[in-house]
């Protein structure tokens, strides 16, 4: 995970999330795969994200996130990047100043449910982005570098199994 340390819980068995993550199962996709904990003080999981480098080691090209709700990286100051956008900028070693230039909701079928997705346009804009709020109140953050966020992407998405997130 190299500069991923930060993320590593304090408490001497860290155990995976209490909630479900949905992303897209790394054995259906190419590339490699780095995930991460926010974890509380207390050690309870304040949400998960994953880095999937789909360019063969030439950094992520994607960032999904999922944060509880009363996730601090929820708290996004207006005009603000997601948490998502800034870990993939940080990623990719890309220190330009990004913001916020507009949101729209767009509703988006996803197998027989409405979802409601917040297409977010940034300043830079190899950068895609999306948010959506899941029926449990996680909020499901997607930012793409250099690659448009289709519609098909959702349906790609499933809850993976806690123990993925398993440690130690």
């Amino acid at each position: 995970m190299g500069d991923m340390s930060f993320l590593r819980r304090r408490s001497a068995t860290p155990a995976g999330p209490d909630f479900d993550v949905l992303a897209m199962d790394p054995g259906d996709w190419p590339g490699n795969l780095g995930a991460g904990l926010l974890p509380a003080p207390d050690g309870t999981c304040q949400g998960v994200f994953l880095r999937y480098d789909l360019f063969g080691g030439r950094g992520p090209a994607m960032v999904i996130g999922n944060l509880p709700e009363g996730s601090p990286a929820r708290e996004v100051p207006e005009g603000e990047v997601p948490f998502e956008v800034a870990q993939l900028l940080l990623a990719l070693e890309n220190d330009e100043e990004v913001t916020v230039v507009s949101t729209e909701d767009v509703p988006v079928m996803q197998g027989d449910n409405l979802l409601i997705v917040r297409r977010v346009k940034l300043s830079e804009s190899r950068i895609s982005c999306v948010q959506f709020d899941r029926s449990d109140n996680v909020l499901v953050t997607i930012a793409a570098w250099d690659r448009p966020i289709t519609d098909d992407l959702y349906a790609l998405l499933k809850p993976l199994p806690a123990e993925l997130f398993q440690q130690g």
